[in-house]
């Protein structure tokens, strides 16, 4: 094994530098005086099957108290043309402004949950809390995925979810991302070549 180069690498404390992530609003609430929005980085999959997903959030965040209480919250992807309100929706407080009316976001009823989707995302995860874990910071909320509504017009021919299309945006080191430029797909490293 080489041994470690001073000049080659900067040795940082131990920090959060799993990036870039996903930037998503997520929706909580169980009627309509207590929808609220709350912008997430600390998110994503934990299982395939069953499907499974967390969020993370500080205890003193409005939402926190909001999904602690209904047991239920909605992951909406955000895209590009999104991400100004994303930035809002995540240093605004839900306990000064309702963030879908001064935001002009569209809640919509789900099909599992109370926790409303937001319309204007592209891709709405309707899911249930099945475990809550006190880490420091942050709480995980630990949720099952109970169905996924996607929008139709990013949806291709042979029925993939074209996620350049809906133009989604990342989170890394405090500043938003655009994705989008395609690279692969899983194992075409070893596919065969087509003649």
């Amino acid at each position: 094994m080489e041994k470690n180069k001073i000049s080659d690498k900067v040795v940082w404390k131990p920090g959060t530098m799993v990036y870039p992530v996903p930037a998503v609003m997520v929706s909580c609430g169980d009627n309509t005086d207590n929808y609220n929005i709350i912008t997430i980085a600390w998110t994503g999959t934990i299982c395939s099957e069953p499907p499974m997903t967390y969020v993370s959030i500080r205890p003193h965040r409005h939402s926190h108290g909001l999904i602690k209480k209904s047991g239920e919250f909605v992951i909406n992807l955000t895209t590009a043309k999104l991400a100004y309100i994303t930035d809002l929706c995540g240093v605004k407080s839900g306990r000064d402004v309702n963030k879908f009316k001064e935001f002009k976001l569209t809640p919509v009823k789900g099909e599992h949950v109370k926790a409303p989707l937001i319309k204007e995302c592209p891709v709405n995860i309707e899911c249930k809390v099945t475990e809550v874990k006190k880490l420091g910071t942050h709480d995980m909320f630990m949720a099952r995925v109970m169905c996924i509504h996607a929008d139709k017009k990013y949806i291709r021919k042979d029925g993939k979810f074209d996620l350049r299309k809906a133009e989604p945006i990342a989170y890394s080191h405090g500043n938003y991302y655009a994705l989008g430029k395609y690279l692969g797909f899983y194992g075409y490293s070893v596919a065969k070549k087509r003649k």
